[in-house]
């Protein structure tokens, strides 16, 4: 059975004229009762009672009106999905991040897509720290991941959302606690709190090179796989420890946080995607990630 004979049949079945039908589909009316003819034939009954005043339905005609519109409708829904898919609307995107860092960031992100394209679903994968997560998107197993700089795996691609600083994390009754900057030097003899040595974790890398550019290697006496947990850990007084300045957010009882004296130690957050991935869903949230993570100023300078 042919759609064009479908879509005859019903023409002529809601406007119960031939004519008029015919004016509705774009075309002549010998061609449209020759297709009408070819779908009665197909079918073996008569779909139409016809004479030169009037055109009616018969009781196959009837019984077949709702179940073409039925068929009709989910084909159109269908068409409108496939078109919708093929430029993101619909389709589902894989995010990985770290958490406390992207407590920000990434629900400006999701918010942004599920109102622009509220047919397209985020699957979110947790503590994905930034290198582990820059592996996955770099294996396909994700499709955007929240990442740091440096992005040096060939064919990913990336762009810079946010830029932090590194700061001290203290008890706050360590003597410390009372300086307005803490000098790296003086943390030599300090035990540290960090993520776990194989974690991903850029934070602890970046923790390491700044302890090691101040003359010492971090004594870290105790890991934990998450922000909150190891700031927790600081606020009972097991240790301090170097983080960013965007999971200052998390605010404990006897827990302070300290400018580092001297250089400021940067990090730069970015989005990152394999170049050659071709789901439109993904460039559609990459598309709206340009505005609702746009590229601080300072990092084109």
């Amino acid at each position: 059975m042919e759609l064009r004979h479908v879509n005859a049949f019903l023409a002529v079945a809601e406007e119960l004229h031939f004519g008029r039908a015919a004016k509705r589909l774009q075309m002549a009316q010998p061609p449209l009762s020759q297709q009408i003819r070819q779908l009665e034939k197909e079918l073996g009954v008569q779909l139409f009672r016809r004479n030169t005043r009037s055109v009616r339905l018969t009781s196959a005609g009837e019984s077949f009106l709702e179940p073409v519109r039925t068929v009709l409708d989910d084909l159109d829904t269908a068409v409108r999905a496939a078109r919708s898919a093929g430029i993101g609307e619909y389709g589902r995107v894989t995010i990985g991040f770290a958490g406390a860092s992207s407590h920000e960031t990434l629900p400006r992100l999701t918010r942004a897509v599920r109102a622009a394209h509220p047919g397209l679903e985020l699957v979110m994968t947790g503590q994905t720290y930034a290198n582990t997560a820059l592996s996955r998107v770099a294996d396909g197993s994700l499709d955007l991941g929240f990442v740091r700089l440096p992005v040096t795996r060939p064919g990913v691609a990336h762009r810079v959302i946010d830029e932090e600083e590194l700061v001290c994390a203290l008890p706050s009754d360590h003597p410390l606690a009372r300086r307005e900057t803490v000098p790296l030097d003086v943390l030599a003899g300090e035990p540290f709190v960090s993520f776990p040595a194989n974690s991903g974790s850029t934070v602890r890398d970046a923790m390491t090179e700044a302890c090691e550019s101040a003359g010492f290697t971090p004594r870290i006496v105790q890991e934990a796989p998450d922000s909150y947990t190891i700031l927790a850990l600081v606020a009972a007084g097991v240790g301090v420890t170097l983080t960013v300045t965007s999971v200052q957010h998390i605010q404990q009882n006897g827990l302070v946080y300290r400018p580092l004296a001297g250089p400021t130690v940067r990090l730069r957050a970015a989005l990152a995607w394999r170049a050659d991935n071709p789901s439109a869903a993904l460039r559609a949230v990459l598309a709206v990630a340009e505005e609702a993570l746009p590229t601080p100023v300072r990092t084109l300078d």
